[in-house]
């Protein structure tokens, strides 16, 4: 579980909702409209819709699950993995490798790869296509979480224009201005809440998973085709830890 997007977008929604029951003396009722969530929250999720294809927008919402729940493995544990996994098969061969317990799912479909013989090429040629599948899949996600960002708040405007003209054709109506001018300003809220305290952060937050899930990728891949060449365990630990930020590396002992 990812609690940073858990408490950043249920805090912020919670901050927003004790300021307006604050404002309207516990009236909460008040920011609450049928005709504003249907022309924003509805409309947003349909026009952006239909900007990409149905299964690419099913896609997306499944996706948008990594930016909650997300399970990774820390890059010096992982090159402390692939190390031993180097040294496992240097000394009794890539065999040795085969039923081995690894902590990834990817890693394993690598090592089962080694194991069945195939040509160096071949491997990483594999193992890159599943990697650019992930990460466009991944891009994906983040195209529409922008956009419904960027929709969110002008299906707001659209909203606010229909309260306007509800507004000015019933003047001569007192009781019809209220209900009028509440669609007109709901919608640019409801627009703007949904654009900056869910699609931005969830759109944020993929991208942030697609660039560690490459990276963890990455090294996996070159740890891979380094084992299945034979290379010293420390040659590999070495290479692997220049994915990583200089304060980050740690040493080759840890």
């Amino acid at each position: 579980m990812d609690l940073a997007t858990l408490i950043g977008i249920v805090g912020g929604f919670i901050i927003v909702t004790v300021a307006m029951f604050l404002s309207s003396n516990g009236v909460l009722g008040m920011f609450g409209d049928v005709t504003s969530v249907l022309i924003v929250l509805v409309g947003t999720i349909l026009v952006t819709m239909a900007n990409f294809g149905l299964s690419q927008f099913l896609g997306a919402v499944k996706v948008a699950g990594k930016a909650f729940v997300v399970k990774t493995i820390a890059p010096l544990e992982l090159i402390a993995e692939i190390v031993d996994l180097a040294d496992s098969a240097r000394k009794g061969g890539l065999l040795t490798l085969e039923g081995k317990e690894v902590s990834n799912d990817f890693l394993a479909y690598g090592i089962q790869l080694l194991v069945d013989g195939h040509d160096s090429s071949v491997v990483k040629n594999l193992l890159e296509t599943d990697m650019y599948q992930t990460v466009d899949r991944h891009d994906s996600g983040v195209k529409i979480f922008r956009v419904m960002a960027d929709l969110a708040p002008a299906m707001g405007m659209i909203g606010t224009l229909v309260g306007l003209v509800a507004m000015l054709s019933n003047m001569d109506d007192p009781k019809a201005i209220g209900p009028a001018m509440a669609v007109a300003l709901l919608t640019t809220l409801y627009g703007a809440m949904i654009a900056n305290m869910v699609a931005i952060p969830v759109a944020n937050k993929l991208e942030l998973r697609s660039k560690e899930e490459a990276l963890s990728k990455g090294m996996m891949i070159d740890g891979l085709v380094a084992i299945q060449s034979g290379q010293n365990p420390k040659i590999i630990d070495a290479m692997l830890r220049n994915y990583l930020p200089s304060n980050q590396r740690g040493s080759e002992e840890d």
